[in-house]
């Protein structure tokens, strides 16, 4: 797989049947290796490693309904009192983030009502925060800190 944007981390793989699989830690099970997918592992490790998230309060690939169409989200980070703190949209190292990729996300966040977004293809990471007040997104540098 491609080099990404981000730290090494410790990832667990196995072959079968001649295609490639990564443990997730969040699932706990081994997962098709796609581009999209190794993008989404390595944000699971820098949300945990780098960023101290628990691993408990992080979700991937559950469905939601976006205006009467079944979706699925990439991941989402909740806070303890279950409120969902960011939502995350991961793309594979060949897709650019463009407008297309903000506007989906923020459909999504419409429904979950994050106060962060991550939109990242691995190579390009974006970081807002929902100013729900003002109606707008701030860009940041960087997703905060996991604060207990």
């Amino acid at each position: 797989m491609q080099a990404l944007n981000f730290p090494a981390f410790p990832f667990r793989f196995k072959n079968s049947e001649n295609k490639t699989y990564i443990f997730d830690v969040i699932r706990k099970k081994f997962v098709l290796l796609l581009p999209e997918e190794w993008v989404r592992q390595h944000l699971i490790w820098y949300l945990v490693q780098h960023k101290n998230y628990p691993l408990s309060l992080i979700n991937v690939e559950k469905q939601l309904k976006v205006n009467g169409l079944l979706k699925r989200y990439d991941l989402v980070v909740f806070k303890k009192n279950g409120d969902i703190h960011i939502l995350a949209e991961c793309k594979a190292p060949t897709v650019t983030i463009s407008q297309q990729s903000f506007d989906q996300t923020a459909r999504y966040n419409k429904i979950l009502e994050a106060e962060f977004l991550i939109i990242t293809n691995g190579l390009q990471h974006f970081y807002c925060q929902q100013l729900r007040e003002e109606e707008k997104y701030s860009f940041l540098k960087s997703i905060p800190e996991y604060i207990p």
